[in-house]
């Protein structure tokens, strides 16, 4: 099974997280930090070609053989879905069109959600701003992993496995953690994936389905852009609950790496991220940052000193109104 984790618990803190107050010192140093604020006008474009894209893709793999259909669904349709993942996540703050045209965000969310297979888009930015505002909370944040979680895989082979099956986990923890009632446009995100599900059968067969749905799980798994699941907010370093990566998977995953600076400033779009960075650098620059998603995959899996239980969590306080 491997070495066993040298951690036996989560990291207890009993602070805030620390995105709010470092937001307001830079925004007092760099309060033209603000002109970046807003919507990308670009990007319902890059994110509509890349949809359309893989529509085209259907056309080549639906008479591939199997081997060769999960080869494509790993080293293409996968990389081009988990990019759509994330710009679901651009959408899910509102920074398509802005927050003045809430629904026109919703709906690219519906467009975006199409090639992954799985409904999530609605379901996705319920739990992700709480993600933001309750970080760490160990009732409602749920990117954290639950005490079963990091008790069951606590090896460096159960880490492997914890690894290459956190699709399974993203898409159920909620569901145990913090579970809510499905909303309308839920309901309506899940009825317009299952019908374009259906019409990709009826015009291009299961294969083609599969091809979909194979692609988003592999790259939410062991997969190098699936690295920054783990790099985000996993502690590397003591104290340390959330960290950047500025490598090139930046320029295919909406620069999601720019991750303390996305937290510090959710309200800047992901094309100015690094224009963050470049005005405030002090306070990015000097903390620890990851330089490849694969070595974090790599030394999450061997490093005894990293694993699930490896965050930072806060006792709950409740939903503050």
């Amino acid at each position: 099974m491997g070495q066993k984790v040298s951690r036996t618990d989560f990291e207890w803190v009993y602070t805030e997280e620390p995105h709010a107050s470092r937001r307001k010192v830079i925004l007092e140093k760099y309060p033209q930090i603000k002109k970046l604020f807003g919507c990308d006008p670009k990007f319902k474009w890059v994110a509509g070609s890349m949809v359309l894209l893989q529509i085209f893709a259907l056309f080549i793999v639906k008479d591939f053989s199997w081997p060769l259909l999960v080869l494509a669904a790993y080293c293409f349709g996968g990389i081009l879905n988990h990019s759509l993942m994330l710009a679901v996540h651009e959408i899910s703050h509102n920074l398509a069109f802005g927050h003045s045209r809430p629904m026109h965000n919703r709906i690219l969310g519906f467009i975006c959600n199409l090639p992954i297979g799985l409904p999530m888009s609605i379901s996705f930015r319920k739990y992700h701003l709480e993600h933001h505002r309750y970080q760490g909370d160990e009732a409602v944040d749920t990117d954290i992993p639950t005490l079963l979680e990091a008790k069951l895989f606590d090896t460096t082979f159960g880490k492997f496995v914890w690894v290459c099956l956190q699709p399974f986990f993203y898409i159920f923890r909620p569901l145990i953690i913090n579970p809510k009632p499905p909303t309308t446009l839920e309901i309506v995100n899940t009825v317009i994936q299952l019908t374009f599900n259906a019409l990709v059968v009826y015009f291009f067969g299961w294969k083609a389905l599969a091809y979909l749905v194979i692609g988003s799980i592999l790259a939410m798994g062991l997969h190098p852009v699936a690295g920054h699941f783990i790099s985000e907010h996993y502690m590397f370093a003591k104290g340390f609950e959330t960290y950047s990566y500025y490598g090139p998977l930046n320029w295919i995953t909406f620069n999601v790496g720019y991750h303390n600076e996305h937290h510090d400033f959710p309200a800047v779009p992901g094309s100015r991220l690094p224009e963050v960075k470049r005005i405030a650098p002090e306070f990015y620059e000097t903390m620890p940052q990851h330089t490849s998603w694969s070595r974090v995959l790599y030394d999450f899996i061997t490093d005894p000193a990293v694993g699930p239980y490896a965050r930072i969590k806060r006792h709950q306080r409740g939903l503050r109104t």
